[in-house]
């Protein structure tokens, strides 16, 4: 008892201001506690709480930065293949230690459009199982060793210059802060043991009959649900049963409540997402509600089971672990056959709207700032309809520039397309500018400059092809005809720029770095079409076979079409990795 009064003191240090108010609240419900050391042990469990959490942000966003690049690859690699879609979300919940995070991005991923529902469930279903390596490193005995850990590894993520080397430390900075989080919330729960009133009060949520089970999953739903985080409530179940205050049964009836809390993130992440995107969180939440419920009703059964093959000797914390283990396995067996099943009956629960729902942007959701390495990807691939976007422009200003009878729906849609360009590059600027805010590693870093750079190019290209087409416009309504050469040679620029901005693009489809090369040599064709179409335009200028106010609205003309070559060679150049 002299280490919690040494701990004590030093916490009444520093919360004087509110001391009192709180040391009488908590002397009145412990009675067989002082105030001082009430005091001491709920900023001992808060202290610890909020360490474990930061640890767990810092391992998932270290293991994020070193294994970008393979997360990607993963989650771009789903297929309508139900195990693989589930090997997947267990493997990424795994790596990054958070199925909040899964589920919310895959919310995203259907939202955008990029995934379907079906193989949104099957992920979701491999996120669950994934999420239950949480509950087995809560449940190693090495917590003593979480401040060495701790302190080396933070030595290195200090002073090392190394990003690889600096994120590897991170990973295990937050690995050590998770250790010595539950250290702290170990000793200051201990002193629970010796407060009547406060086991009177929880012996109520004890299942010892079918209410009583009910009960502690309400409580584990709710407290799980506030929290936002099942590996936090999780973590705070296993100190509980490690000191004592809590037995086996009644944790393992807290974890079923926790799974279903769980799924309050998926719901609050599809507030506002289009019908496609609701399902998918609604999955969630009827995958853990039915699988808890029918759990529920052979809960004793379950109990005996788990307690007939797992011996009563083994750590407490690692037969909890046991426990969450084997509900998420038989969550997957259960329901992962039935994957197609589920999205159609969900698509009945939740009809489409009756009216139309437009998915704009969609690829650049804020559930994804979270996960940078996944954020850039979703950037990334927005650029790449702005590439798609820039080929129909050309298209359809080459229909209107050959048409001999006006065609204002199709200018109409150029001139609209220019203004979704605009708002696309806005809100890839902002998009990338907030992920940049955060702690994001060098490689997503440099990605983001790179895609701002493409964004603007494309943007500046679907301005130019408007300008063309303004310019047209001018040309019929002053009633000014070019001469057949005139025309032909524009269109011939037209189509080798055209041709220009297929290959930029589809080598940004690619993300072939070794495009710049080509670029400029194509390029340097394209100035040559240029110059030589220049030089006999000025030709017929002298010549008297163009009036100035045509000839000046031809050479405008030529004119844009160097500079979208030139704005294509920066995409080149930035895909290439140049300044």
């Amino acid at each position: 008892m002299a280490g919690h009064a040494e701990r004590a003191g030093f916490i009444l240090a520093l919360s004087a201001p509110f001391r009192h108010d709180l040391t009488t609240c908590l002397a009145w419900g412990l009675p067989h506690m002082n105030g001082q050391m009430a005091v001491a042990m709920v900023f001992a469990v808060i202290g610890g709480l909020c360490l474990f959490l930061m640890g767990m942000k810092h391992m998932s966003d270290g293991m994020q930065a070193i294994a970008g690049r393979r997360l990607r690859r993963m989650i771009n690699a789903v297929t309508d293949n139900r195990v693989m879609a589930c090997g997947t979300g267990a493997a990424i919940t795994a790596l990054i230690q958070s199925s909040s995070v899964t589920t919310v991005m895959v919310v995203g991923l259907v939202n955008a459009g990029v995934m379907t529902l079906a193989q949104a469930i099957g992920v979701i279903l491999g996120a669950d199982l994934g999420t239950t390596i949480t509950a087995w490193i809560v449940s190693l005995n090495i917590l003593q060793y979480g401040l060495p850990v701790l302190g080396l590894s933070g030595f290195f993520f200090l002073f090392t210059k190394n990003d690889r080397i600096r994120y590897i430390a991170m990973l295990i900075m937050g690995i050590g802060m998770i250790f010595f989080g539950l250290q702290i919330m170990k000793e200051g729960l201990e002193p629970l043991r010796e407060a009547d009133a406060f086991v009177a009060w929880f012996s109520r949520f004890q299942p010892k009959d079918y209410l009583g089970v009910l009960r502690c999953i309400a409580v584990g739903a709710v407290v799980t649900a506030i929290v936002q985080s099942s590996s936090a409530t999780i973590a705070i179940t296993i100190t509980l049963a490690r000191t004592g205050v809590i037995e086996f049964d009644t944790a393992v009836a807290l974890v079923l409540g926790q799974n279903i809390g769980t799924t309050i993130t998926a719901y609050l992440a599809s507030l506002g997402t289009a019908t496609y995107a609701r399902r998918a969180a609604y999955a969630h939440i009827l995958i853990k509600a039915v699988g808890v419920f029918l759990l529920s009703i052979f809960f004793f059964g379950y109990t005996n089971l788990l307690n007939r093959f797992v011996s009563v000797d083994l750590d407490i914390a690692k037969r909890i672990a046991i426990s969450h283990t084997i509900f998420n396995i038989l969550l997957v067996c259960l329901f992962l056959p039935f994957v197609q099943t589920i999205a159609a009956l969900l698509q009945r629960l939740v009809p489409d709207r009756k009216h139309k729902e437009v998915r704009h942007l969609t690829f650049l959701d804020v559930r994804m700032l979270d996960t940078p390495a996944f954020g850039v990807e979703q950037s990334f691939d927005e650029i790449k309809r702005m590439g798609e976007s820039v080929e129909k422009m050309f298209n359809w200003l080459r229909t209107l520039l050959t048409a001999t009878e006006p065609d204002e729906e199709l200018e109409r849609k150029l001139f609209h397309r220019e203004n979704v360009l605009d708002v696309v590059q806005k809100e890839i600027m902002e998009f990338l500018a907030a992920m940049a805010q955060g702690n994001v590693p060098a490689e997503v870093a440099m990605e983001s400059r790179k895609q701002l750079r493409m964004a603007d190019e494309y943007e500046s290209i679907s301005d130019y092809l408007t300008t063309i087409l303004k310019l047209h416009l001018k040309q019929r309504h002053s009633e000014e005809t070019f001469s057949e050469p005139a025309r032909e040679h524009l269109l011939a620029l037209h189509d080798s720029v055209a041709e220009y901005m297929i290959m930029i693009t589809a080598a940004v489809h690619a993300d072939n770095v070794d495009i710049l090369s080509k670029a400029e040599t194509s390029g340097q064709h394209i100035t040559h079409l240029f110059k030589d179409f220049s030089k006999l335009h000025m030709s017929r200028l002298e010549q008297g076979q163009c009036s100035p106010l045509g000839g000046l609205m031809y050479a405008d003309m030529l004119q844009s079409y160097r500079k979208i070559r030139s704005h294509g060679l920066n995409i080149a150049e930035a895909l290439a990795g140049e300044k």
